[in-house]
């Protein structure tokens, strides 16, 4: 761990709320986007190595549908403890507190990330994954690392378009919690952050 990846940090901060005090969702995610990239292409604690980074042209993305933007209220859901075994970063432990609906997609869990601080984390695998997006699922929020588009105390703006990979997906070196069972739709989700086309950059 470095000041670099609070660097890291900081700046996918400021996107996020970049996004949240933007007027036009659609133009607070293409802030979003270009800083992603911008990430991706210059930072030292990007996940993608020098040659990646030499190849790179921009993370691919599906178009912006404001169709799949929600602001559901959370919903109940029965208490449950996950302990999620990761390569690095040892046992994560998820609590859930509650659910929240995506439409005709279906419900999916939320969950407050144990450990100091704590904060709501929202992963989802879809009918992509394993296909056009990774296997083992992408993230819509992570308030731990100041992925967060906002909300109140009763709902949360979870925008489909904002899905994005972990690092783990681009470089081994990154441990991350993967969607559990309840964060698992059967329906394609053609949003967000897509894998290359022909292969890693």
């Amino acid at each position: 761990m470095s000041l670099t990846l609070l660097d890291w940090r900081r700046r996918t901060s400021a996107l996020f709320a970049a996004a949240r005090a933007a007027a036009d969702p659609e133009a607070g995610w293409r802030t979003w986007r270009d800083g992603r990239d911008e990430l991706f292409a210059t930072h030292p604690d990007s996940p993608l190595d020098d040659a990646a980074r030499a190849a790179f042209a921009g993370l691919p993305f599906a178009d912006y549908d404001p169709a799949l933007r929600f602001e559901p209220a959370l919903g109940p859901a029965a208490p449950q403890r996950l302990e999620l075994p990761t390569a690095a970063d040892g046992v994560v432990p998820l609590d859930r507190i509650g659910t929240v609906s995506l439409g005709e997609l279906g419900d999916i869990d939320v969950w407050w990330l144990g450990g100091y601080g704590g904060g709501v984390f929202l992963p989802l695998r879809d009918g992509t994954a394993g296909a056009t997006t990774y296997g083992g699922g992408r993230y819509l929020l992570d308030t731990v690392k100041g992925a967060d588009l906002g909300g109140d105390g009763e709902r949360l703006v979870v925008d489909l378009n904002f899905a994005y990979h972990p690092s783990c997906t681009y470089d081994p070196r990154w441990s991350c919690p993967l969607a559990p069972e309840g964060n698992r739709l059967t329906a394609p989700v053609p949003a967000g952050e897509q894998l290359p086309a022909g292969g890693w950059y």
